[in-house]
């Protein structure tokens, strides 16, 4: 037989297989743990930003006999209506400052012994106004303090409960920066409403200048806080008229 040639046949090579190994897929289970993971990392990151947040110093509700903030503030419809912050387009009276002017004293006569207030005309004019007129009337001669507690005395109202008042009402007057809510104040009580102050008015026995503002601070007393501490819950005001010096 002849010579046979050799003839390579050349096969095609297969591809070769990747040499790595295969990533597993993570099943159902180890989805749900990866899911909590994130969240429990996004609830962490929320709460260290609400922690590093500044705090309100002074919230609503939580401020005068300073803390007086806790206690009833001086009303004049409502005696058991509580401490309100400040509203807004009421100046606190830390904000300005004007000449307090001359002063003119008047004589509250009570059962326990006088007590004598200054009162700044030219500083709060409308509100000594509307206080004199009311001595000048004798309306608050015979009348009692409704009220008493240990941080405030407060009367001037004709029904004796803390509803009642002279048939009108003023608008509030902002205080000055000298005339705070500090122990032996005399300022005009009201009830929610800003200007709905009338007769009845109050003298701190203690500091409560987180009312500062709020209330309309028209004087206070220059002789006899002794009186004013003694005072008891319907001790009357035999008279209020202009302090003679006796």
């Amino acid at each position: 037989m002849g010579n046979k040639k050799n003839v390579n046949v050349k096969t095609a090579k297969k591809p070769s297989k990747p040499t790595g190994k295969k990533t597993p897929m993570p099943d159902r289970n180890q989805k749900m743990v990866m899911a909590a993971g994130i969240v429990v990392m996004l609830i962490i990151a929320v709460s260290l930003a609400y922690t590093q947040m500044p705090k309100n110093e002074n919230p609503a509700g939580t401020s005068a006999v300073d803390t007086a903030a806790s206690q009833p503030s001086p009303s004049g419809t409502n005696p058991q209506i509580e401490f309100e912050s400040s509203k807004p387009g009421v100046t606190s009276s830390a904000e300005y400052s004007k000449p307090l002017g001359e002063a003119k004293q008047l004589a509250i006569d009570t059962d326990k012994g006088q007590i004598v207030v200054e009162v700044y005309p030219q500083a709060m004019p409308q509100t000594v106004a509307n206080f004199q007129k009311l001595v000048d009337s004798k309306f608050y001669n015979g009348l009692n303090f409704h009220r008493v507690e240990d941080w405030v005395i407060q009367g001037g109202d004709p029904k004796g409960d803390g509803t009642g008042g002279p048939g009108w009402t003023i608008p509030l007057e902002n205080s000055p920066s000298q005339l705070k809510n500090v122990r032996g104040a005399l300022a005009m009580a009201r009830s929610q409403d800003p200007n709905s102050a009338g007769s009845q008015f109050y003298i701190l026995k203690n500091d409560a200048t987180t009312l500062d503002g709020q209330y309309a601070v028209f004087g206070k007393v220059v002789k006899g806080m002794e009186v004013v501490d003694k005072i008891q819950k319907g001790d009357k005001m035999k008279t209020v008229a202009p302090y003679t010096g006796n």
